[in-house]
């Protein structure tokens, strides 16, 4: 997925959905369109290239998911779940996925809200749209840090095994005591309007952390981390590059 500037597509095979779907075109001129030939009448005067399908539209599942970043359905949710899913892969290859119903009311992230950039997408939607988006990810709705992506916008680099995102993530969210350790890189991660989560500790030093009573550690540092200190924190640490090595 190209993380600075996706490819995205908006998708209707409904009358009202290609409505709303000529609403939002007009406000992403540089998104692509996938709509049921019979409909294609009613997005005339769009600037967005054009691809009309025509037959059975889970025919046109496979190339959305090789083509796109960002996949926006003007589907029903009950109707995208059934056609993507024998498509899903994993949440590091799958395509951000998005449902906005046909009155265009709600914005809903499916797929990839995180690592494949739905969540972000979803709410610029929803403010194109002037509708209301409806995010599901534990970390956005409890308005915590996001392990599996922090950073991502400051070029940060991820470093740890999945089981520790995924155990670490799992703290964070039910409010356990993590230790925040920045040793280096941009000081501004906190992008959230909330104040950062009173379980969230932070340290200059990864030496002033005591170890035993943090659940997790997360680490943003450029240094050298000796295996000692992997095999101690077990699953409990996720590490962040700023400066991506030679």
């Amino acid at each position: 997925m190209s993380i600075d500037s996706p490819k995205i597509v908006l998708v209707a095979i409904t009358k009202h959905g290609a409505m709303q779907l000529k609403s939002l075109a007009d406000k992403l001129p540089a998104a692509e369109v996938m709509l049921a030939e019979k409909f294609s009448p009613l997005v005339q005067g769009i600037q967005n290239n054009i691809t009309v399908y025509t037959g059975a539209f889970k025919a046109q599942i496979p190339a959305l998911f090789n083509n796109y970043d960002q996949i926006i359905f003007f589907v029903s949710l009950g109707a995208v779940v059934r056609l993507i899913a024998p498509h899903l892969k994993s949440k590091e290859v799958d395509p951000g996925v998005i449902v906005i119903d046909d009155a265009g009311e709600f914005v809903i992230p499916v797929l990839s809200g995180h690592v494949g950039g739905a969540n972000a997408m979803a709410i610029t939607c929803a403010e194109l749209l002037a509708a209301t988006p409806v995010l599901t990810t534990a970390s956005d709705v409890g308005k915590t840090i996001p392990v599996d992506i922090l950073g991502r916008e400051l070029g940060w680099i991820v470093e740890a095994p999945k089981i520790n995102l995924t155990r670490v993530a799992a703290h964070v969210v039910n409010e356990e005591l993590i230790a925040f350790v920045q040793e280096s890189g941009a000081k501004n991660w906190w992008t959230r309007s909330t104040p950062l989560p009173k379980n969230i500790h932070l340290f200059d030093n990864f030496s002033a952390v005591d170890l035993n009573k943090y659940k997790a550690v997360l680490l943003v540092t450029n240094r050298e981390l000796e295996a000692s200190i992997w095999q101690e924190l077990s699953e409990r640490l996720v590490v962040y590059r700023p400066v991506v090595k030679p």
